[in-house]
């Protein structure tokens, strides 16, 4: 359905300057249309942080920065000293110097950021809307007394499957079966205040994220290429709203830049929970979470948390489904450069925040980028 990459690309190169950010953020800010004033949009210091990440993932990829001490979100030796020997999941330490460095610059993004008096220091601060987001988000252990924020398009199925296994509800996390995302699940949000407040203080609390771009292609290509039920819902109103002429259509042949216009209109806290932005979904100020895994770095993390939270030796986490189609940085190339330069910069600002916070590389869609 989808049209398959033909362009060859080396790795993403380097973001788009703070010109253009500046410009596509004060462009897009009269579409931002957030409920009672409640969406935050990066004052000029959270733009100078955003610069400074920037700046320091670079640094990264051209080796200057050669030492630095581990990060307090970054697995350490001692954190895994309990392990049993035996253990059939091996949770290795990162030796890799720009993997710890991008964790550093998270940690001092998110205090930078989150440290300002607009942002919200506890979930008690945020809106009615916004709290009831973050809590239908947050899935509860108490066997292993954990708190995660489930991201989708973020391999949270398989954090579900490992959930109902903690559980006993699943015997394995390799059972084939299709996952019910609701059934058998503990929600902060099925709490009262008290036992939200008490786990809040004393669970170890973790999240996953990942490329925002590269969560908005892989959430477009699912949800619009396979999954009739959004067809229906989302695609043929899509369709409709954004195309010259859109004929009799059953929402299956919604294009990327049509999907991008739709999000562009669409009022955050409103948004379908797969391309709602992650800080508005788990609200990492509002929440301090024990540690950032990385999607980029999946199975390193997800061992890491599995070790943090004592699971028992035999659960791993779950081999990606073969049917599961990848968005490579190739398929994200040729996607990005075949969409309107500007409705990319456009929707920039929606997401600054996930971009910022997590320190990924704003998208490259410069022409010199876009003709390799």
């Amino acid at each position: 359905m989808f049209p398959q990459p033909l362009i060859p690309v080396v790795a993403r190169g380097t973001e788009m300057g703070g010109s253009s950010v500046r410009r596509a953020t004060v462009s897009a800010r009269t579409r931002l249309r957030g409920t009672s004033g409640t969406m935050l949009l990066p004052s000029m210091l959270m733009f100078g942080v955003i610069v400074a990440s920037s700046g320091l993932l670079l640094m990264i990829e051209k080796g200057i920065l050669a030492e630095v001490k581990p990060p307090p979100l970054h697995p350490s030796h001692g954190e895994l000293s309990w392990r049993n020997a035996g253990s059939a999941r091996v949770a290795s330490v990162p030796e890799d110097v720009g993997y710890q460095v991008l964790q550093d610059i998270r940690n001092r993004t998110i205090r930078t950021m989150c440290g300002q008096k607009n942002m919200p220091h506890s979930i008690w601060d945020l809106s009615a809307g916004q709290r009831r987001t973050l809590l239908k988000h947050i899935l509860v252990s108490d066997k292993h007394r954990f708190l995660y924020c489930y991201v989708p398009k973020v391999a949270c199925s398989n954090w579900k499957r490992i959930l109902k296994v903690l559980d006993g509800v699943l015997e394995n996390v390799d059972v084939k079966l299709k996952m019910d995302h609701k059934s058998d699940l503990v929600f902060l949000s099925d709490m009262k205040p008290e036992a939200i407040r008490y786990r809040l203080k004393h669970y170890f609390k973790f999240i996953f994220v990942r490329d925002p771009m590269e969560r908005l292609l892989s959430a477009y290509r699912n949800k619009f290429g396979e999954i009739k039920e959004y067809q229906l819902k989302y695609g043929v109103e899509i369709v409709k709203r954004y195309r010259k002429n859109p004929g009799k259509t059953t929402g299956d042949d919604v294009t990327f830049s049509e999907f991008l216009r739709y999000l562009l209109d669409e009022e955050v806290e409103k948004m379908n929970e797969h391309w709602m932005p992650i800080y508005s979904l788990c609200q990492p100020c509002a929440v301090r979470y024990n540690f950032i895994g990385s999607y980029e770095r999946l199975n390193e993390d997800a061992n890491y948390v599995l070790e943090r939270v004592q699971a028992p030796s035999f659960i791993h986490f779950p081999e990606r489904q073969s049917w599961y189609k990848p968005v490579t940085p190739q398929t994200l190339h040729y996607y990005l450069c075949n969409t309107p330069r500007g409705l990319v910069k456009e929707l920039l600002p929606k997401y600054i925040l996930d971009f910022s916070l997590f320190a990924y590389p704003l998208p490259n869609v410069t022409s010199e980028f876009c003709r390799q």
